[in-house]
Formats: structure tokens, C-alpha cells, sequence
């Protein structure tokens, strides 16, 4: 099971293994205060891709297509694959993310390509 939490709410035993997908630091919060088992910045967007979506709902649905064709470039194969393995062992896997912008941001457009797609 992969979720997705905003890395300053509070941390729960339900967390699971806790990824840190952001390619910043998050702004006032200590490493050990974080409680992050992997800080994977390598998965996050871009600059470029960043600075213009900026966390507008009206670009969210061309900001997905466009991180989903970055995360599968050939520059980042095994970085999707390496979130899977660590799914697979340790269960449960929290996806952290540190914008005030719960809905229209990187790591739940990560979950989105993550998640099996579903035949109809």
C-alpha cells in the first residue's frame, strides 16, 4: 500500500516506510524531526517542470503527463521500480510531500503512476 502525507503532519505508526519525495529540504524541520527512512530527490520533477506547474489546479492534468514522461526517461528507470521493491518488503509506503498544496502536487502525481492500472 503506497499513501500520501504531508511530511509536517503529524507521524503515526501507520506511516510505514516514509519517502521523502521533494528535491528540497522541507523549510524549519530538523532530519530527526522529519523521521524520513529515504529521501529519494532524485524521483521529484524537475526545476523546469516545478517552477511552471507552481502548484496550479489548472495545469494539474498536463503536469501529470509531463512528470510521468520524466519519471520514465531513461535518466530515471529504477527509481519507480526501487519504490515498488520497498513496497513489497516493508509494506506499507508514505509518500511525503511538504507544500501546503494537499491535493495538486508531486507526490500525488507520483501515487497516480504508481497505482496498477485497472483493466475495463
Amino acid at each position: 500500500m503506497i499513501k500520501v502525507k504531508r511530511i509536517y503532519d503529524e507521524l503515526g505508526p501507520e506511516d510505514g516506510y516514509r519517502i521523502l519525495v521533494d528535491r528540497l529540504w522541507p523549510r524549519g524541520l530538523s532530519k530527526d524531526k522529519a523521521r524520513v527512512d529515504l529521501w529519494l530527490k532524485e524521483i521529484a520533477p524537475s526545476d523546469r517542470l516545478r517552477k511552471w506547474f507552481s502548484h496550479d489546479p489548472q495545469k494539474w492534468e498536463s503536469f501529470q503527463k509531463r512528470y510521468a514522461k520524466e519519471l520514465s526517461s531513461e535518466e530515471r528507470p529504477d527509481l519507480l521500480k526501487r519504490i515498488r521493491e520497498i513496497e513489497r518488503e516493508k509494506g506499507i509506503v508514505t509518500l511525503l510531500f511538504s507544500t501546503k498544496e494537499e491535493r495538486y502536487n508531486n507526490a500525488v502525481a507520483l501515487n497516480n503512476v504508481l497505482k496498477p492500472k485497472v483493466l475495463r
